[in-house]
């Protein structure tokens, strides 16, 4: 190999070390004031519940460096409560509740964090995250370290809360269930339900959230719905539109994904719901144009369609609730979570309902 090669081949690799370095020290740096500032804001020394999904990778070994993080600090009231198949996060953190706990900590994935959010909606009890989970969607929106055990630690047992919007799906056509189920980031019905409740669980656990892509490609033409959906915006007035034809209709409290924005309006404490309808047509072409709508969005941090869309609508509206009427059966989903099927559905909100420990919050 040519003198000159060998240089610049060397040259090259030195550059790539020296950003390497660089980005690593950032990070390291970045962590180091994040977890000082969390230091400041002091321990809040009361009863801990943390509510575990067993399920989870290492959560065995998770309990531990808890326990250890906790001794650390001196915080001695604590208790672990597991999820089980018949026990879902909800009935834990009541039970959690008459225990006599102060905080619960959510330690899991959105499904976990959503029933544990059901039971402490207006309760005014905060809530705490470890985010450990595939998508960790709400801890991302909230600014909660993801793949840091010990700083999202630190957040949930500091002083530091927001209270946030709390979403309902209710399915009322459903005599076996009369619940209004609870979400933090996103509801639908149509092709994101077909999508999450077709996802492999172990292409799930190699590629994370990526196998929800491999899901939805395979379900890319499947029927399309039709509906009347009434909603109620912020001023109390109803609009009603009938025979809708849609892929997905979904309702966020909000709407960020990892590198996308699916509702860049979306805000999880303006007391408001932001309803999405999602139609492609022309086959591929179609969902091209629909990828190329949501980067459009992404960039621009504004609710509104590409330029060059051809062959997709995305209608996006801000609402206090909504109704469905389906002509058929839709899977329907709440933040992961597939509740089987429905023809008649409500969305709500409660304004902030849910007091949740943050990073970031009014008192600093």
């Amino acid at each position: 190999m040519p003198i000159s090669a060998i240089i610049v081949l060397s040259s090259l690799a030195g550059l790539v070390l020296i950003l390497a370095v660089t980005i690593v020290s950032i990070r390291m740096y970045r962590r180091h004031s994040f977890l000082h500032r969390l230091f400041k804001r002091g321990n809040d020394h009361v009863h801990y519940a943390f509510i575990i999904n067993p399920s989870k990778p290492n959560a065995k070994r998770l309990k531990g460096r808890i326990r250890k993080y906790c001794a650390e600090k001196g915080l001695k009231d604590i208790t672990f409560i597991n999820t089980e198949l018949d026990k879902d996060g909800r009935a834990c953190a009541l039970q959690a509740l008459d225990d006599g706990a102060d905080v619960i900590v959510a330690v899991g994935g959105d499904g976990t964090v959503r029933t544990v959010a059901s039971a402490l909606a207006g309760t005014c009890h905060a809530m705490g995250i470890i985010p450990i989970g595939t998508g960790n969607l709400f801890a991302r929106n909230l600014g909660i370290p993801i793949d840091d055990i010990d700083s999202a630690l630190a957040v949930a047992t500091s002083h530091g809360s927001r209270f946030v919007d709390v979403g309902r799906l209710e399915m009322l056509d459903s005599e076996e269930d009369n619940d209004a189920h609870a979400f933090l980031i996103i509801a639908g019905t149509g092709f994101d339900a077909l999508m999450i409740d077709n996802t492999d669980p172990t292409l799930k656990k190699n590629i994370s959230w990526l196998a929800y892509f491999v899901s939805g490609a395979q379900h890319l033409f499947a029927k399309k719905y039709t509906g009347t959906v009434t909603i109620t915006g912020a001023d109390g007035q109803t609009r009603t539109q009938e025979s809708i034809v849609f892929r997905t209709l979904m309702a966020g409290n909000c709407g960020q994904i990892p590198g996308l924005s699916l509702m860049p309006e979306a805000s999880w404490n303006d007391g408001l719901l932001d309803f999405e309808i999602i139609d492609t047509s022309g086959g591929i072409i179609g969902w091209a144009n629909l990828f190329g709508d949501v980067l459009h969005q992404t960039i621009t941090h504004k609710a509104e369609q590409s330029p060059l869309s051809t062959n997709s609508k995305v209608e996006q509206l801000q609402g206090l609730s909504a109704e469905i009427t389906l002509d058929k059966a839709a899977p329907v989903q709440v933040d992961g979570d597939v509740l089987g099927e429905t023809s008649h559905i409500r969305f709500s909100v409660e304004q902030e309902a849910l007091c949740v420990r943050v990073p970031d919050s009014p008192q600093e």
